[in-house]
């Protein structure tokens, strides 16, 4: 059967934001770009016109939004083993390593190998969130390690975006930056866009050119030359512990894109790990916490540094 495009109705509430911006926030599956791309298309309509990306929503705008239908993608379950550190019918939770990308992209690039293509060997049928997401709630970069969950069905996948959207859910990472921090206890607050001049990039900039975001953190070891902290995330941005920290001076080690350029020291990759996630549980309503311990190659880092 040929896939059928989709039509979802959106009323504004609250005005002021840009419609493609606008959408972004109401369409988390979808990038700004694609977004952008619908409108030039006169997929979306305010108010049954056709208008810019660059239009202020107000409230009560009528915002209709033609998607079209999905590309086929032909994603192939693949045997590869995951260490699940929960499981029920509605979720997975799984400690991915790092190296693993969550779900193939369009094109030749990352097709197979993903966290993707081994969640659809274990869970045979799972068809939601989209064909080339399927179950995906939230992300993490390709050489992060950490706890991600696995939506099983439409119910958990609504009830965990919902969590993750009102800032809910308990996000703690583990990061080695560069430097000694000073401080016990800091808060960074900056907005976080496109690098104007890197687009490929995220960076602090202007506050109407981008989001919101609030990250904070706690020294836990100070250690020769570098600093482990465990970091909080309040908001969701790409790539933002990473931008956030390069910011104030402190990149992470091993972090090839806001990392210096003379490295200090030798590291296998970001040392980014997302150590804890708790969440509630859709159906019970139960509020659940999930550990992930450090990995052989962060733990050998750390090792060297302090021997």
């Amino acid at each position: 059967m040929e896939a059928q495009e989709r039509v979802l109705s959106f009323t504004v509430t609250e005005g002021g934001q840009r419609l493609d911006r606008w959408l972004a926030d109401a369409l988390p599956d979808h990038s700004r770009a694609e977004i952008q791309r619908w409108i030039k298309e006169e997929r979306i309509t305010v108010n049954g016109a056709c208008l810019k990306p660059s239009y202020k929503v107000e409230p009560g705008d009528e915002i209709l939004v033609r998607m079209p239908p999905p590309l086929p993608t032909e994603i192939e379950p693949e045997p590869i083993p995951l260490d699940i550190l929960y499981e029920d019918e509605n979720l997975l939770v799984i400690n991915k390593p790092a190296g693993m990308v969550v779900h193939p992209a369009p094109g030749r690039v990352h097709r197979t190998g993903t966290l993707v293509n081994a969640v659809l060997a274990h869970v045979p049928n799972l068809n939601v969130g989209g064909e080339r997401r399927p179950g995906i709630v939230h992300r993490l970069d390709k050489e992060t390690s950490g706890v991600i969950v696995v939506a099983k069905n439409d119910m958990a996948l609504r009830a965990l975006q919902a969590q993750f959207k009102q800032r809910e859910v308990e996000k703690v990472y583990l990061a080695l930056v560069e430097g000694e921090i000073p401080v016990t206890h800091g808060r960074v607050e900056a907005p976080i866009g496109r690098d104007p001049r890197h687009r490929e990039r995220m960076a602090v900039v202007p506050e109407h050119k981008g989001r919101l975001a609030i990250t904070e953190f706690t020294v836990r070891e100070r250690l020769p030359g570098c600093t482990l902290i465990e970091a909080r995330p309040r908001t969701g941005r790409t790539h933002q512990i990473r931008v956030h920290m390069a910011y104030i001076g402190h990149p992470l080690v091993g972090d090839p894109v806001y990392g210096h350029r003379r490295k200090r020291l030798r590291a296998p990759r970001q040392l980014l790990h997302a150590y804890r996630l708790g969440f509630r549980l859709p159906d019970t309503g139960e509020r659940v916490t999930f550990t992930a311990p450090l990995p052989a190659d962060f733990e050998e880092v750390l090792r060297r540094l302090r021997g």
